[in-house]
């Protein structure tokens, strides 16, 4: 999709109504539905992140948007495919604040140059405890990524109308650190399968997108 296209929609980007978590538990893995059930007790407790879908023009002036290839680590989310973000520090004045931060420590890109078009719904992620607020953010220009070498280690450039496709959704078996040999609903994008709770803020992403543009 055109990036001058993409610009033109986000007014109605900005006042569609949250799908929420029925467009969450599109891409929801089994076990992560039944810990949902859970979830008021669970969240009491957690911690708290944010984190960017950053959309902006790549050299052709096509949409796309970028994901982050995590380095390995002893954690649960080593070697997962995620957005740009982190968990909240003291001095943030708010998560909005916070995934601007991430973001630029992350990727390269700087927070000021980074338009925020609206804050999509919250997702608590059971394995590592934490309630994640991500935003939808522009940019407009290309960016030149600069990946945090202690935690990146890939970016990942996707095409807004790859991920748009139905061909991008996918099952996929995992084997992870507290799951072994299970069957998800995952989008394909880039090579690269990203699913939990990436792929199910990604679909409200989608359904956002895919109603604005409709629309």
């Amino acid at each position: 999709m055109n990036f001058d296209n993409f610009k033109k929609i986000l007014p109605k980007i900005t006042k569609i109504p949250l799908p929420g978590i029925s467009s969450q538990l599109k891409m929801a893995p089994a076990m992560r539905e039944k810990e949902l059930e859970r979830l008021e007790i669970r969240m009491k407790n957690a911690r708290t992140s944010a984190v960017m879908a950053l959309f902006y023009p790549n050299a052709a002036r096509e949409t796309n948007f970028v994901l982050i290839l995590r380095k390995t680590y002893h954690g649960v989310h080593s070697n997962q495919v995620g957005f740009p973000g982190g968990k909240t520090e003291p001095d943030d004045i708010n998560h909005e604040a916070t995934a601007l931060r991430e973001t630029e420590e992350e990727v390269g890109v700087e927070g000021q140059r980074i338009e925020i078009v609206r804050k999509i719904t919250s997702t608590y992620i059971p394995p590592s405890n934490f309630v994640v607020h991500p935003f939808i953010g522009i940019l407009h220009e290309t960016p030149t990524f600069i990946p945090q070498a202690s935690e990146v280690a890939d970016i990942i450039e996707v095409a807004l109308a790859d991920f748009l496709s139905e061909r991008a959704v996918i099952q996929q078996e995992l084997t992870t650190s507290y799951m072994k040999k299970v069957q998800v609903p995952a989008f394909y994008l880039n090579n690269h399968v990203v699913w939990g709770a990436t792929a199910m803020m990604l679909s409200e992403v989608k359904d956002i997108i895919s109603k604005a543009i409709s629309n």
